[in-house]
Formats: structure tokens, sequence, C-alpha cells
């Protein structure tokens, strides 16, 4: 997610539509080897889906994994603020 050009795809799948290598590859100067090496690392991790229809390979984008980091983040936010309100009661008195 930290690669500029996969945040892109990223943003392009989240219409909710599969779409095509080819439909990803419009208006970007990537090959298409370039722009599958990218899909492949973002559905390793399950981000994107591939799917087969017919000889075309399309891809969609799956939130889940987003989501669950989006949760875990929360849980670390929460005990950081318990953490520095322990602290700044602690300095206070």
């Amino acid at each position: 997610m930290g690669d500029e050009t996969r945040l892109s795809l990223i943003i392009k799948l989240c219409d909710g539509q599969p779409h095509s290598i080819s439909q990803l590859t419009q208006n970007s100067s990537l090959s298409r080897q370039a722009i599958t090496k990218h899909l492949r690392v973002l559905e390793n991790v399950g981000i994107v889906r591939g799917v087969r229809s017919g000889r075309e390979s399309l891809f969609e984008f799956n939130p889940a994994p987003l989501e669950e980091m989006k949760h875990y983040l929360n849980q670390v936010s929460g005990q950081w603020e318990q953490a520095l309100a322990r602290l700044k009661s602690f300095v206070e008195d």
C-alpha cells in the first residue's frame, strides 16, 4: 500500500466493479506486466481478488483486510490514549 502505483490501483478498484488488466493499464505509463506484478502483490495480502472470466483475469477490491487493520489500529490508539492519560495524571499529582 505504501507504493504509489498500488494505491492508485486500489483507488481504481474501489468503484465496486471488477476490472481487467487492460482497463487498469489505461492512462498509465506502466506496462501490463508491471500492473500485473503490483496486482499480484495486492492479491497476496488479500486486498485484491483475482477472478477468471474466460481468458481474461478480472480484479476486484476486497476491503476486509483493511477493515481488520483499521480495527487493530483503533485498539492500539485507545491503549496509547489510556497510557498517556495515566501519565498525565501521574505527572499532575
